[in-house]
């Protein structure tokens, strides 16, 4: 399965932040906002990752993340020339993705808890033409998100785009699992109203088709939008209080790359020197000690 993480946008719900810089960018507490979904991708077990952002930010990414050799895995960049939506990744990404199933996921969403990693390493391993999955997560305003409904079986029942009234409470966070159907229906959808191709119209079309599904991401488990100030502010405290309390990171690329065994004890300690004056860069040491 490829990753892709979706870094475009101007950020404006963010303004003046984000007038000269992408707000993937900025930092939620100790580290860049993009580490956050990278690690998302790298927890499910995905090596191979395409990140879309504007011309004016991708070689910023680049940069920062290079071409993923130091986390052992693959990143490659790709410029999307105008916000045309969600649903645009499938088709700026066609040569990227091939005949693989990919994983989308949004690049200002934070996802953190238990039994997160074996959630994500089961939906990356789905076999091919298996349609799509998405995932539920309880909101007290669920009118600000796409909604899903399902039965008590958990099969999808609709989908609706920030409901005045919702069916449900559970809002679809901005990680998404496709098979390669996702491509040509990505380049028949319409776009909306906006002017965008709406994932949650790709969606729909699974779930006319009947392969869509769901997973509901249940207690314990973590969803940050970080798209404005707000979120970012309370974010970033939940992963302040998270490391300090229990002296582990959050979205820590290289130690997840070497726990995954993508990395040796070596360049884990290569990555940690550089580092070495900041706390984060102390942390990824401490690892060879423990």
């Amino acid at each position: 399965m490829k990753g892709i993480i979706l870094a475009g946008g101007k950020g404006t719900r963010l303004y003046p932040m984000t007038i000269p810089v992408s707000k993937q960018l900025l930092p939620i507490y100790d580290k860049p906002m993009i580490y956050y979904p990278l690690s998302v991708l790298l927890l499910a077990g995905i090596k191979e990752i395409l990140l879309i952002s504007t011309k004016e930010s991708i070689d910023l990414y680049k940069d920062l993340l290079g071409d993923g050799k130091q986390l052992g895995i693959s990143i490659e960049y790709k410029i999307q020339p105008k916000p045309n939506g969600i649903g645009d990744a499938f088709i700026l990404g066609e040569d990227f993705i091939k005949d693989d199933n990919v994983c989308l996921i949004l690049g200002d969403n934070v996802f953190y808890g238990n039994g997160l990693t074996e959630m994500l390493e089961k939906a990356s391993k789905s076999k091919p033409n298996f349609g799509a999955l998405i995932f539920g997560y309880s909101v007290n305003n669920p009118t600000d998100f796409g909604v899903v409904e399902f039965n008590d079986k958990y099969e999808v029942i609709s989908l609706e785009e920030k409901p005045k009234v919702p069916k449900s409470k559970y809002a679809v966070p901005g990680l998404y699992f496709y098979d390669n159907n996702v491509i040509n229906i990505a380049k028949n959808i319409k776009p909306s109203d906006r002017g965008e191709l709406e994932i949650t119209d790709i969606n729909k079309e699974y779930l006319k088709r009947g392969d869509l599904k769901v997973q509901i991401m249940w207690r314990g488990m973590a969803w940050l939008d970080t798209g404005t100030p707000s979120n970012m502010l309370r974010a970033s405290s939940f992963v302040e209080t998270v490391q300090e309390r229990q002296g582990l990171y959050i979205a820590c690329l290289e130690e997840i790359a070497w726990r995954k065994g993508y990395i040796n004890d070596k360049q884990l300690k290569e990555s940690g020197e550089k580092l070495k004056k900041t706390d984060y860069g102390k942390y990824i040491l401490s690892l060879l000690e423990r």
